[in-house]
This record gives structure tokens, C-alpha cells and sequence, in this order.
């Protein structure tokens, strides 16, 4: 599986590591929002989405709104037109181009947020509980890259210091 996926700035990293220590988790990946997923996100496409990215960036996000979704506790993101914009233009290029896409990442059914913990409902339940209330967290983009998850491998499709004015 392959994701697309916004890792934060230092801040933001340090504030939801903070919440993953916590509750006791330690996660594979870097604290992130994931943007798209599928089977299989080819060369060609992270060449057209380099392409796309350079001429766009995503805006700041505030990590604010505790919930429990499923199987999982997750800070979601307060939702703007600049971000669904991002992310919509992000999906014009993957569209009909990339293998198995995630149903749940697409437009329309896409609920931005940061993982915090996926377990069974108890364990999502006392999570919750450590952490409620939560304060804030401003997450800068440092970079958008794609993740493959069964190598663990990242490819840098952008970075911070790259991002147009």
C-alpha cells in the first residue's frame, strides 16, 4: 500500500509524540495526515504530482477536534476551502491513475486527521480518556511524501523549504 501523506513541522511533531507517549503508543511513521492511498502510487504519477505540488502547498492545519472513529483515536483537522482545495487538485492526478485507490481518502469522503491510536474499543476508550480535553496543535507542512507501507520507505514529493510564497 502506498500513502500520501503531509508530515508536520517540528512543533506539531513534538506536540503529538507527546500525546502517543501518553497513551503509549509508538508508531512505525512520523505523526502525518494522510491525503490519498492505493495499492500502488507509480513513478510517473509522483512526477506529475512533484509537477502539481510545486505550484501549490498546503496550508497550516490546526489538529483540534478528540475523536473516536472505528477502531481508532484520531485528531482530526479543522476542515477550510484551501485545504479541500489542495487535497482535490492532490486527487485530479491520481485519478484513474493509480491502482486500488482508498475509498475513504477520496473527495467527498475524506475526513483529514492524525492518527493517534487503532486498537479495540477499549483501549481506544481509555486512550481517549488520558487525553481529553486537547489543546490545539498549529501542524505546519514540512513535507508531503509518498510512504510505502510494507517497505517503509518514503519518497519526498515535496519539502518545506521548496514551497512556493
Amino acid at each position: 500500500m502506498h500513502l500520501l501523506v503531509v508530515f508536520f513541522d517540528d512543533g506539531a511533531d513534538r506536540a503529538v509524540r507527546e500525546l502517543w507517549r501518553r497513551i503509549g503508543v509508538a508508531p512505525d511513521l512520523p505523526p502525518h495526515l494522510t491525503c490519498a492511498s492505493a495499492a500502488v502510487i507509480g513513478p510517473k504519477v509522483r512526477a506529475e504530482l512533484r509537477e502539481d505540488l510545486s505550484r501549490l502547498w498546503v496550508p497550516d492545519l490546526w489538529l483540534h477536534a478528540l475523536s473516536a472513529t472505528d477502531d481508532a483515536l484520531v485528531l482530526g483537522a479543522v476542515v477550510d476551502a484551501e485545504l479541500l482545495a489542495v487535497h482535490s487538485a492532490i486527487h485530479d492526478v491520481l485519478a484513474g491513475r493509480v491502482k486500488h485507490p482508498t475509498a475513504r481518502h477520496l473527495p467527498g469522503s475524506w475526513t483529514p486527521h492524525c492518527t493517534l491510536l487503532t486498537g479495540d474499543d477499549d483501549a481506544v476508550k481509555a486512550a481517549f480518556a488520558e487525553l481529553h480535553p486537547v489543546a490545539p496543535i498549529r501542524a505546519k507542512a514540512r513535507q508531503v511524501a509518498v510512504v510505502d507501507t510494507q517497505t517503509g520507505g518514503i519518497d519526498p514529493l515535496r519539502n518545506a523549504s521548496t514551497a512556493p510564497r
